[in-house]
């Protein structure tokens, strides 16, 4: 199952808001497989500047001040900001604040090691 092909949206995928008497909930992935990951990012680090074959994925940030590149953008975000990152589209978490940043991430293909290309990183890997 690991390595059966999946759909690989080119698109950030709907994402239902549900209203309750309680408040509310977003739904990410409904009812469709994907894998997710809470990524926590130290301060002072960051991933490699990678890309990917065989999925896409979806950050919801969890912390203030997340610094996220996607291509050639690099922006600040806040909590509870969404980033689509398609397949194959370099992207980085960078944590330049003084508390860890999290983000969630939805990943939507086959999430596996391999299919990870990297343009820079600071761990040489």
């Amino acid at each position: 199952m690991e390595n059966e092909t999946r759909n690989i949206p080119s698109e950030k995928p709907f994402v239902n808001y549900v209203e309750r008497p309680w408040g509310s909930f977003k739904q990410f992935a409904h009812n469709t497989p994907c894998t997710v990951s809470l990524m926590t990012v130290q301060p002072g680090q960051r991933l490699s500047l990678q890309s990917h074959t065989g999925r896409a994925e979806l950050w919801i940030v969890l912390d203030d001040d997340a610094e996220i590149q996607v291509g050639e953008e690099i922006r600040k975000y806040k909590t509870g900001d969404e980033i689509w990152i398609p397949v194959t589209e370099k992207h980085r978490l960078t944590c330049k604040s003084d508390h860890p940043i999290r983000v969630l991430e939805v990943a939507f293909g086959n999430w596996q090691q391999d299919d990870i290309t990297r343009y820079a990183d600071d761990y040489n890997r």
